[in-house]
Order: C-alpha cells, then sequence, then structure tokens
C-alpha cells in the first residue's frame, strides 16, 4: 500500500515562502556583486626594472652606474594602472627585490613607506644576483586570484619561471597582464610569459627616462660593469649542452630522465640551477637576455635528448 500522502496547502505555502526568501537572498547578493567595484594589483619584479630600465636609459645594467627614482616610477605605474583599469580599484604595489639575509637597505626601507607598497625580499647571492623572488610572486599573485582577492593582476617582470603563476591565475578567474620596458635590442622578456597572459604593454625610453639617472664620476660602459660583450647563442647553447652533460655524469642518467615529460620547460629550481651554472662559466649574466636563456635551455635539451 502506498503511504505518500498528496501535498496539502499548508505544504504549498510554506514551499512558496520558501522559495520567495531564496529569491531576495539571490537579488541581494546579485545587487551587491553588481556594485561592487574590481580590484587590481601590481606586482614588480623590481631586479627586471632596474636592469631593463638601466639598459634602455643609462646603457648599463650595474645599479652602482646610475640611480632609479623608484617611488617616481611605482606611481606613475599606479597612474597607468588607473587609465587602464578605471573601474578598478588598487588593492596594492608588490615591490619583489632582493637584499643580503632578507634585510631592507635603506633604499628599500624607503619604498616599504610608500602608501598602498609592500616590499617583499628574496635573498641576494655572492653574485648580487635574486634568489627566491620568482617564488614570492608566483605565492602572492596565486594566493590573491584563489581568494578572489583581484580581479585583475598586472605583472611587470619577463622571467619564464612566472608563466605557472600565470596560468594559476587565470585558472581562479583573474586576468593577468604583462607590462614590460623596452628592449634595446631584442626581448627582455621570455616568449612563453608573452603568450599566456591576457594582455601585453611595453615601455619605451620616454616614459622610463625621468626616472633613471646617471651617477656623476661613475665609470662604466655600455655593457654591465665588470662584464665584457654578450656572449653569442652559439657560445650560450655549448654551455647548455655542457651543463647538461656536467649533471648527467654528476646525478645519474636516471635523474635527468625524470625531467623529459616536462619538456621544453625545466623545473623552476632546476631551470634557476642551470642558469646560475652557465653563468658562472659564462661569466656574464644573463638575467636581461631572455632570448639567451632560451637558447641555453635549448642547449641543455638537445643534449639530454641525444642521450636517449
Amino acid at each position: 500500500m502506498n503511504d505518500v500522502r498528496p501535498t496539502g496547502p499548508t505544504d504549498l505555502t510554506a514551499l512558496a515562502a520558501g522559495i520567495e526568501r531564496t529569491n531576495e537572498l539571490l537579488t541581494r547578493v546579485l545587487a551587491e556583486v553588481a556594485t561592487t567595484p574590481s580590484t587590481h594589483a601590481a606586482f614588480v619584479d623590481a631586479g627586471y626594472v632596474y636592469a631593463a630600465a638601466g639598459r634602455l636609459v643609462a646603457g648599463t645594467e650595474d645599479r652602482k652606474a646610475f640611480d632609479l627614482d623608484a617611488e617616481g616610477i611605482i606611481e606613475a605605474f599606479i597612474d597607468k594602472a588607473r587609465m587602464i583599469f578605471p573601474d578598478s580599484r588598487l588593492l596594492r604595489v608588490y615591490w619583489y627585490d632582493g637584499a643580503r639575509r632578507r634585510i631592507h637597505t635603506q633604499e628599500q626601507q624607503r619604498i616599504a613607506e610608500l602608501p598602498d607598497v609592500k616590499v617583499r625580499l628574496g635573498n641576494l647571492n655572492a653574485n648580487n644576483q635574486q634568489k627566491g623572488v620568482d617564488s614570492l610572486i608566483r605565492s602572492d599573485l596565486e594566493s590573491l586570484a584563489r581568494h578572489r582577492a583581484i580581479s585583475d593582476a598586472v605583472l611587470i617582470g619577463g622571467d619564464e619561471d612566472l608563466v605557472s603563476a600565470v596560468e594559476a591565475a587565470q585558472g581562479y578567474g583573474a586576468r593577468v597582464h604583462l607590462w614590460g620596458i623596452e628592449a634595446s635590442g631584442g626581448r627582455n622578456q621570455a616568449e612563453p610569459l608573452l603568450w599566456e597572459v591576457d594582455s601585453a604593454r611595453t615601455f619605451d625610453l620616454e616614459f622610463c627616462k625621468p626616472y633613471v639617472t646617471r651617477r656623476v664620476g661613475v665609470e662604466y660602459s655600455e655593457q654591465t660593469a665588470g662584464e665584457g660583450p654578450a656572449p653569442s647563442r652559439e657560445e650560450v647553447r655549448f654551455v647548455g649542452a655542457q651543463v647538461a652533460a656536467q649533471w648527467l655524469s654528476e646525478r645519474g642518467r636516471e635523474w635527468v630522465a625524470g625531467l623529459l615529460p616536462g619538456h621544453p620547460y625545466l623545473p623552476g629550481a632546476v631551470d634557476q640551477e642551470l642558469l646560475t651554472a652557465a653563468e658562472a662559466l659564462l661569466r656574464h649574466s644573463l638575467r636581461s637576455h631572455a632570448d639567451l636563456r632560451r637558447v641555453l635551455r635549448d642547449g641543455f635539451w638537445d643534449h639530454v635528448q641525444g642521450q636517449y
């Protein structure tokens, strides 16, 4: 025997009231979403800005040879973002730089005191190369996107290691906009990074010139102080293969073979090891040469794939 009884008038009234309350709640939520402004944040790789702006304006990447008006260029970035995102509010500017033992320099302290600016520090090694900055950018960008704290992210940098962060932020619904500084020759931003972002913008000499001042009495050439001309593509490719051969010998075929599924990319930590090892052999920084870093990886993979 079927025990199900027909719904009575009281049940229908309660159901209708429940639907009405749900509709009211949805209406309030949608109204709140419609009036809530979008939010953007800027993630600035200071090492990239110093190197690219110094090279473009002063002809050198050596920080000792020029002064960068960090406050001025940060304000210029903020103003540009206001123009591009007129209906969005700024969360803050994240300024990523390196420091010995992560202790702020006087300049970094001044930047940290600026309104709407947060300084995040990686380390500096013996060769004044930044360590840990890319991982900080990845962590912050992904976290803010995951928690819906931002709708748009302005990324000012050029390292290929940031591709995974861009993909993760986009997966959470944020749009990522890559800003860069014009390179006097070639590119100073990795192509895979340019391919992944939602938009790209480049600032020219006229934009950067007011914020870079050559220091009087400091001798420098058009190359980075203490370095000769940039190595050729053939030299860099050879060094990439040389490092691969060394790692095969030291770490074993099994360890290197574990990298093959990720081709043409390398894990971030391994890519940094490759870059550091290559720079030691070349005695030249490749940090501002995105094209040569790609050639370095090509040389590495050419040797590795030739062994399997």
